[in-house]
């Protein structure tokens, strides 16, 4: 899979259905909340991979009023809805990819929801090592996000997306539980969880720095 051009499709994809965004995802809210109710008490400083128009910040902002908030996404004009949002003050806003963009450092929580499903294992371990990098120790990252019940699902999914020829716009390639589980404590994180969400198909993983 070739990373460079997965992110120009997905930047495409996303910026010719953002006027309709909102209306569609309306319905994964609950996944989206799931995020802000796994959150400590005190978290301050936090990252959102995948930020989109911000609809997972709703919630989070109103438990976490005064968060300040590192937003990246890869399509301007989903962003430029997010800094449309009463609580864009509190957003520093970033239009790059998950891979090349300066994700900073120091985070009390990395948050993302139904983002990072379109990367390759090897990728996908890439970044979760970016991510152990950004956060604080003792910090957590928290992704809601599809997940696939089998490696033969797995293999089929990343099989449709290699051999597409443009018919279909977007083809997902979800991961199992147990492959994110693996790539998670590769990547350097402990105390992972996977725990069901309002919706099938979607588990919310918990993983943490350790302290020391």
């Amino acid at each position: 899979m070739d990373l460079q051009k997965r992110n120009e499709d997905m930047r495409r994809f996303f910026a010719e259905r953002c006027d309709g965004y909102d209306d569609v995802h309306a319905e994964f809210m609950p996944t989206k909340s799931a995020i802000t109710d796994a959150l400590p008490e005190g978290t301050a400083r936090i990252l959102d991979l995948g930020a989109g128009t911000g609809l997972e910040l709703f919630s989070l902002f109103a438990r976490f009023p005064l968060a300040e908030v590192t937003a990246i996404d890869l399509c301007a004009e989903m962003l430029a809805r997010l800094a449309e949002r009463p609580f864009a003050d509190h957003v520093r806003i970033i239009c790059g990819d998950f891979f090349s963009a300066d994700l900073g450092v120091g985070y009390d929580a990395v948050i993302s929801t139904s983002a990072l499903h379109h990367f390759a294992p090897a990728d996908k371990l890439m970044l979760y090592r970016r991510i152990f990098a950004a956060l604080r120790a003792g910090g957590l990252f928290i992704n809601s996000d599809y997940i696939v019940d089998s490696s033969e699902s797995e293999a089929r999914q990343f099989s449709l997306y290699r051999e597409n020829d443009g018919t279909l716009p977007h083809i997902d390639t979800p991961l199992t539980a147990e492959h994110e589980h693996e790539l998670l404590i590769a990547a350097g994180f402990t105390a992972v969880t996977a725990d069901p969400v309002d919706r099938d198909n979607y588990l919310l993983f918990r993983a943490q720095k350790p302290l020391n």
